[in-house]
């Protein structure tokens, strides 16, 4: 299994954010994007998850059996800055929603909205209103959404965001169970996520468009 990106490039409006961005992840493997407000860390990752069509380049994912017929939005989980849950349902009715929706794939199933919720450290307050939740709280529930159904691929924008030191080391603890499966994750971030081996990519824009470097 692995994720291939070739020579991708993407604008935001008429811009040119990044160009010729390529790597391959293999099964249990991580990337880390690093880079300054503005470097383009979102947009690759929305990119890889399907959301923004590439200015350039291809995204292709190969299972385990090498066949590459899915799209890698399909076998992918994005999380980004917003959660992504509806603060009049409970905690448990939107982790509901998410594993009913999205279902698993490639044959695989993943843990009970009560595992999930043990998982980050909150079962006791799976019945309150998602609204009523600290910031922190509602960032590990939204991480809890990407246990509830199976998705080979993490993609994750700043998925400590709101959290305090411990939190963090739950999380990098889950992130490293999902590649010890054999998981794939991209993550961007400001601040060190406690990955054991996970390969780099400093992102650092793209300026040469008025150079005549993008034709």
């Amino acid at each position: 299994m692995h994720l291939d990106a070739s020579n991708l490039a993407a604008r935001r409006g008429e811009d040119l954010i990044f160009a010729d961005v390529s790597f391959r992840l293999d099964a249990g493997e991580a990337l880390v994007l690093t880079g300054k407000n503005g470097s383009g860390k979102s947009t690759l990752l929305r990119v890889l998850a399907g959301l923004l069509r590439p200015e350039r380049g291809t995204v292709e994912f190969t299972d385990s059996r090498g066949e590459t017929e899915r799209n890698p939005r399909e076998v992918s989980h994005y999380l980004g800055h917003r959660n992504a849950m509806k603060s009049e349902l409970t905690v448990s009715e939107n982790l509901a929603f998410w594993q009913n929706f999205l279902g698993d794939v490639l044959g695989a199933s993943e843990l009970s909205i009560e595992d999930a919720a043990e998982a980050v450290g909150l079962s006791d307050i799976t019945h309150l209103p998602f609204g009523y939740l600290s910031a922190g709280q509602q960032r590990r529930f939204a991480f809890a959404k990407l246990l509830v159904a199976y998705r080979p691929v993490w993609i994750l924008d700043e998925p400590t965001a709101a959290l305090d030191a411990s939190a963090d080391r739950l999380f990098a603890g889950l992130i490293d169970a999902h590649r010890r499966k054999g998981g794939i994750v991209v993550a961007a971030t400001h601040q060190p996520l406690g990955l054991q081996s996970a390969r780099a990519l400093k992102m650092t824009g793209f300026a040469g468009v008025d150079r005549g470097v993008w034709g």
